[in-house]
């Protein structure tokens, strides 16, 4: 499972951490930052959680930007991966949830969750509620359900 994240404040790579942890009780996990992944990592995961922050209304940069680099050669390879969506919204998240969404149908990456929006400043909730979301999607790519 490919963990790709963006965190400038810090809060989506704890939520990140949080994550990996749940997810790495079932299976394999790697966990990359935005600006360093890329679409070989894609090529070679069973599944990818991609945990950001929500920007003035809108999915974060380097988020972003990951899903534009990687976007057409993953078309081009073919690949269509489950994916997972934890947004670190300081407000509402929904513009960053839509945007990300509508994205990745492109691929198309079919959604294996609904998308996780923590909403206010990261505390041991939002932690818990990524390890418990992180652990169910790798449990879920590990018995084959998505």
């Amino acid at each position: 499972m490919l963990i790709v994240y963006h965190s400038q404040s810090g809060s989506s790579a704890k939520l990140a951490q949080a994550a990996s942890a749940g997810a790495r009780s079932e299976l394999r996990v790697r966990t990359l930052r935005a600006w360093d992944a890329c679409t070989n990592d894609l090529a070679v995961a069973d599944g990818l959680l991609l945990i950001a922050a929500e920007n003035s209304g809108a999915l974060s940069g380097s988020m972003k930007d990951f899903l534009d680099r990687s976007f057409y050669p993953a078309i081009a390879r073919g690949l269509v991966l489950p994916y997972a969506l934890i947004l670190s919204a300081g407000n509402d998240g929904r513009g960053a949830q839509r945007q990300a969404q509508r994205i990745l149908s492109g691929y198309p990456f079919p959604a294996a969750t609904e998308p996780l929006i923590l909403r206010g400043e990261t505390c041991d909730a939002h932690l818990r509620d990524s390890a418990a979301l992180g652990q169910a999607f790798a449990a879920g790519l590990a018995m084959g359900i998505f």
